[in-house]
């Protein structure tokens, strides 16, 4: 779900960079208010590593193909942290395998990183009193609101001479093909959650 170099005007691209650039702000912000946040950088980096690997595996679901976003797993682990190691591990994906562009860094950070708020939200309000339906919501929801955003950015970019009505049925088959992928990660993360819980709860995020 990463968007190429090209596919949206400069002015949006600079407005990409500048949302990322507030969220990274604010994260930072909230991170320096944590009791020891240099202890918690190891468990950051092991986890902005899965999320760079995983991220770069393709799935395919004809006529088009998906990838493990893993937004929500970061968010819930992660919480503030996970804006942060999202915009890092977007970077080095687009450098080292092109995979998104460096133009378009700052809108695919927005298009990862409120997904990954918005789980850690789930998870700070929902789970903590139903620990499954909180872990399931957050994976699902983040998948769902990175579509949204996605598709309206696509929308919103889109060139004046081509088919409007020709890129709206793609967009709409690109976000009908993910939507197994929302279930799926609902399901990842309560999987993995559940285990952590169990075996390393040093891994989740404690805000």
């Amino acid at each position: 779900m990463h968007l190429p170099d090209g596919i949206v005007p400069v002015e949006m691209a600079l407005a990409g960079y500048a949302c990322s650039a507030g969220l990274m702000a604010l994260a930072l912000h909230r991170i320096k208010a944590r009791p020891d946040p240099q202890a918690e950088i190891p468990r950051v980096a092991m986890l902005t590593t899965v999320f760079f690997a995983a991220s770069l595996v393709a799935v395919p679901v004809p006529p088009t193909s998906v990838h493990l976003m893993l937004a929500g797993l970061m968010g819930v682990t992660l919480g503030w942290f996970a804006v942060p190691a999202v915009l890092v591990g977007l970077f080095l994906q687009a450098v080292l395998f092109g995979h998104g562009g460096i133009t378009a860094l700052g809108l695919n950070g927005v298009v990862f990183a409120l997904p990954a708020l918005l789980a850690f939200g789930i998870w700070q309000q929902i789970g903590r009193r139903w620990p499954d339906l909180g872990a399931f919501l957050a994976g699902s929801g983040a998948v769902i609101l990175a579509l949204a955003l996605f598709a309206t950015i696509v929308l919103a970019g889109l060139p004046a001479e081509l088919d409007a009505a020709a890129e709206r049925m793609a967009l709409r088959i690109f976000v009908l093909a993910h939507v197994p992928l929302a279930l799926a990660e609902g399901v990842i993360v309560l999987t993995l959650l559940r285990v952590l819980r169990r075996v390393e709860r040093r891994l989740l995020y404690h805000g």
